[in-house]
């Protein structure tokens, strides 16, 4: 590129880039003067005679643009019983230090609520300036006046406020008192934050000592307490072996601030010998503390004692969670009051760490049937999935009180990937009694796959091996597991020359969530010959009509195959909860036929009820037909309402709706 062109590219670069400056400038210049011209239109309104409401709307879009020129307009404003809230709501924002001028001004030329208004923007300003004149009027004979300066005095926070605070505080009326108190704690705050630290224990100090509220003198010794540090520790000492409750529990509040071993034997002290309401809010505050140090005051309490106590620090252990509780919990494990044992358990359960684990599984191992138990149990809480190798193996022992437990821990914490163990485990299992446990833990462990059904296989291939209550078992997870190949094998089971090996198939049928064994349920239903599984079969075929991937029309027609075989009232009262699953006219015509059974009218008006809501707009006459019959069947509060609902909604032909009106 050419020098010229060099120079004439930066020329043009040079003259966008003044534009661009000149562009923000003038954008700038009109923004400022469009916000001047908006003000003054403002500031106009403010001195004109404009109504009340229009003057508010000016004030407070003045808090947002307003500026110097507003403040002498909206100052004017503060005497105005009805616009004085709104003028400080504008002048408060407005960071120009005249406002405070403006403010101050006013102090002596108000009364009641505008002058009331006045001092709690000074404060909300924090105006050191105002202090003198605040502190005079802390002794006004308007106690609104008094209470307001010396919160503003504590809003503003400095050791002047502080001071004047303090030497009105003793003379102050009752009523006033209290507001004085809480411009003091302002204070204290305020001054604690800039590190003037003798003069916050001294304001706390002389606040604790007052015959004032609880929360005041509770307040003033936690703030006395942690103002002091470490040499707060003795202040803290005193007062938890005090007799008065309040500064007792304002203590016990201000050890739970504070960190160190000081604070910890501080607390320790003495423990047994209080009463038991303190005892308890100091292991409480032990235990949120976390301090180790603290484990052998609450092993004491937690052993022996008054028995909410001892629950108290059991419960405070597991918070410290140090490895120090381990042995104290497992102690009181085997305690003879059962609260006391299931306490130290949930605890237990709760505490952290590889130390708590381990003695858990030392549990586990030992010779005495009560701690493998606890320890059983204390793996499931803990959902210690480490310990399943140890879990089978005590699903072998000898015990017939372990042996189901471990197995049904083994279902709670085991993947798909043990269940070739459970399975052998099944093989090896004799007991009658293990059999459900060992059933229910199979049915968990593949209910977490995937794809249950991918399972189907390792189940079905024991099936020729296995003795009539392992068949029993596999059948049961089979129904479970669900799928095609699981009911060829449960359809075969159903032939079975075993008695109890047929029952186990007949119950997995009629425990099947999916229609494909519905032909199965009927045929057996139609043709067994014992009435009992007769019954059962039959309940299980018209559970199945629930099956959501089902047509209507199918479903239609099983409902249909079911009344036929429906004679008990039970079966009819089952039939009609389903019923009113199919939307259909016929299913309507079927439930209304139960209407005038005394032992099914209500289930048969819920299910028409049920049905009409969803066939209403197609099928209007039979609907407010069927319906008409329910109000005259059923008491049902809701079932009447709804019914009467679903009517207002049908089409009645006019010449029906004629007769009706005759009828009436």
């Amino acid at each position: 590129m050419s020098k010229s062109k060099v120079n004439l590219a930066l020329l043009i670069a040079m003259l966008l880039a003044g534009y661009s400056i000149l562009d923000t400038r003038c954008s700038s210049g009109i923004e400022n003067r469009e916000s001047r011209i908006e003000q003054a239109k403002l500031i106009a309104v403010l001195k004109s005679d404009a109504s009340q409401k229009e003057k508010a709307d000016a004030c407070r879009q003045l808090a947002v643009i307003g500026t110097k020129d507003a403040i002498a307009p909206l100052a004017a404003l503060l005497g105005d019983e009805k616009l004085s809230h709104m003028a400080r709501y504008a002048l408060e924002p407005i960071p120009d230090p005249a406002v405070d001028g403006a403010l101050r001004d006013a102090l002596g030329k108000l009364k009641g609520r505008p002058l009331v208004g006045v001092i709690g923007s000074i404060g909300v300003r924090r105006d050191a300036q105002a202090v003198s004149e605040l502190a005079k009027m802390l002794q006004d004979t308007d106690s609104e006046v008094a209470q307001a300066a010396a919160r503003a005095l504590g809003s503003i926070g400095n050791s002047t406020a502080a001071e004047a605070l303090q030497a009105a505080l003793p003379n102050a009326s009752e009523a006033n008192k209290l507001d004085l108190c809480e411009g003091l704690f302002r204070c204290a705050e305020a001054l604690a934050a800039k590190g003037q630290r003798e003069q916050t224990i001294t304001i706390y100090d002389q606040l604790r000592r007052l015959p004032a509220p609880h929360q005041v003198r509770g307040g003033a010794l936690r703030g006395a307490i942690l103002t002091r540090g470490k040499e707060g520790v003795s202040l803290l000492r005193q007062h938890l072996r005090g007799n008065d409750y309040i500064m007792f529990s304002a203590a016990a509040q201000a050890a739970l601030e504070m960190e160190g071993s000081q604070v910890t034997a501080a607390l320790t002290a003495g423990l047994s010998q209080l009463p038991a309401d303190n005892q308890i809010l100091v292991i409480q505050t032990l235990g949120k503390r976390g301090d180790k140090e603290a484990v052998p005051a609450l092993f004491i309490a937690a052993r022996s004692g008054d028995k909410n106590v001892r629950l108290a620090a059991i419960k405070a252990l597991p918070e410290i969670g140090h490895p120090s509780v381990v042995p104290v919990l497992i102690n009181l494990l085997a305690d003879a009051d059962s609260q006391i044992s299931q306490a130290a358990q949930e605890g237990f359960a709760a505490l952290p760490g590889q130390e708590a684990d381990a003695a858990v599984m030392a549990m586990l191992n030992s010779s005495q049937t009560a701690q493998q138990l606890t320890a059983l149990e204390l793996i499931g809480r803990r959902r210690m999935t480490t310990s399943i190798p140890a879990l089978l193996k005590a699903a072998r022992d000898a015990d017939p009180k372990v042996r189901p437990e471990a197995i049904g821990k083994v279902g709670e914490l085991a993947s798909p990937a043990e269940l070739p163990a459970l399975l052998e485990l099944l093989m090896d299992l004799k007991e009658s009694g293990d059999m459900e446990a060992i059933g229910l833990a199979i049915s968990n462990v593949c209910a977490k796959a995937d794809n249950p059904q991918s399972h189907t296989e390792k189940l079905t291939s024991l099936l020729a091996k296995a003795e009539a209550a392992q068949k029993g078992v596999l059948l049961r997870v089979l129904g479970v597991v669900g799928g095609t190949n699981a009911l060829a094998a449960v359809r075969a089971a159903v032939g079975d020359s075993v008695p109890q090996v047929r029952a186990a198939a007949v119950r997995a049928l009629c425990a099947w969530k999916t229609a494909d064994a519905a032909p199965d349920l009927l045929a057996l239903a139609e043709g067994s010959p014992n009435p009992s599984e007769k019954t059962a079969t039959l309940r299980g075929y018209i559970n199945l009509i629930r099956d959501q991937s089902l047509p209507t029309s199918e479903k239609l027609a099983m409902c249909k195959q079911a009344a036929a075989m429906t004679l008990r009232d039970e079966e009819k009262k089952l039939l009609l909860g389903v019923l009113a699953t199919v939307p259909a006219p016929e299913a309507l015509s079927m439930a209304e036929a139960d209407l005038y059974n005394p032992a099914t009218k209500d289930e048969a008006s819920f299910a028409v009820v049920a049905i009409s809501e969803q066939i209403v707009e197609q099928n209007s006459t039979e609907v407010a037909n069927a319906l008409r019959k329910v109000l005259q069947a059923t008491d049902n509060k809701d079932v009447i309402r709804r019914a009467r609902a679903i009517l207002k909604k049908v089409r009645v032909p006019p010449e029906e709706g004629s007769r009706r009106t005759a009828d009436r």
